[in-house]
């Protein structure tokens, strides 16, 4: 599918305008490979809905996640495959790459249509053992496209999870989809903050979420983009695929 042309950010220092101090590169994956990085990331597979009533099936396959002009695609595409409506992928790099507190950051210009989920998160480590929402879970972007306008921010955890979880969002100015923009979450032992392009819009402490704070350890990492789901609802008649989110860049400071 065709790219946009950009100028991404070559130059990993550290970006101005955060709280903490946060200003050393400890990781970070660029995508300027010509194929992604299985040392970084591995995929989630399969059409189980996912928790949420999803419609696609993620795949591992080219055509739903690929590098292209230094960044990562995640193209969801409308064609059934086995018991999935839709097509998409969604990696991970649980097993890989897990970080405790710091600020993690991603440039990324979100798809866009009725029932269209993009998402950059994470989930602790400790998932395989401990199960959600124990291990917690942080959402640095949500993004669903029947609110072009809204980027949202959001902890889970024991007693706070799913409808019950503890997220804000901000209103752009603009569609999100029209652009790039830097999604970010600080992640102190005792506070998480979340900013886009800097600005900050929500904040959480152990005070604030109304069961135990599972944010003191590590987590990793997902990117997907999810077709359809109880919170996004479906797609329509207004829906176009394929669609795709760009990935410039994930990076996380200590």
């Amino acid at each position: 599918g065709p790219c946009p042309t950009d100028t991404p950010g070559s130059n990993p220092t550290a970006t101005p305008g955060f709280d903490g101090n946060f200003d050393t590169l400890v990781w970070s994956d660029e995508f300027s490979g010509s194929s992604i990085d299985l040392n970084n990331w591995t995929y989630d597979l399969g059409a189980s809905g996912w928790g949420n009533n999803e419609r696609q099936y993620y795949t591992d396959f080219p055509a739903n996640a690929r590098i292209e002009n230094d960044m990562l695609v995640i193209e969801a595409r409308e064609e059934r495959y086995r018991n999935g409506s839709y097509t998409s992928a969604r990696l991970k790099s649980q097993g890989l790459q897990s970080f405790a507190y710091g600020r993690i950051e991603a440039r990324i210009r979100v798809p866009f249509g009725q029932g269209i989920w993009p998402a950059f998160w994470m989930l602790g480590a400790d998932f395989a053992t401990v199960g959600w929402p124990n291990s917690g879970e942080i959402d640095i972007m949500e993004h669903i496209g029947r609110e072009p306008y809204n980027v949202f921010g959001t902890v889970h955890g024991p007693g706070y999870s799913g409808a019950e979880s503890v997220g804000s969002f901000i209103t752009l100015s603009e569609p999100v989809t029209n652009d790039f923009h830097v999604f970010v979450v600080e992640w102190e032992p005792d506070e998480i903050r979340w900013y886009v392009d800097g600005v900050q819009y929500h904040t959480v402490t152990p005070a604030t979420v109304p069961g135990e704070w599972v944010f003191d350890h590590e987590f990793f990492m997902i990117l997907n983009v999810a077709v359809g789901g109880n919170w996004p609802g479906y797609p329509d008649e207004t829906t176009t695929f394929p669609q795709f989110m760009y990935v410039d860049y994930v990076r996380v400071y200590q």
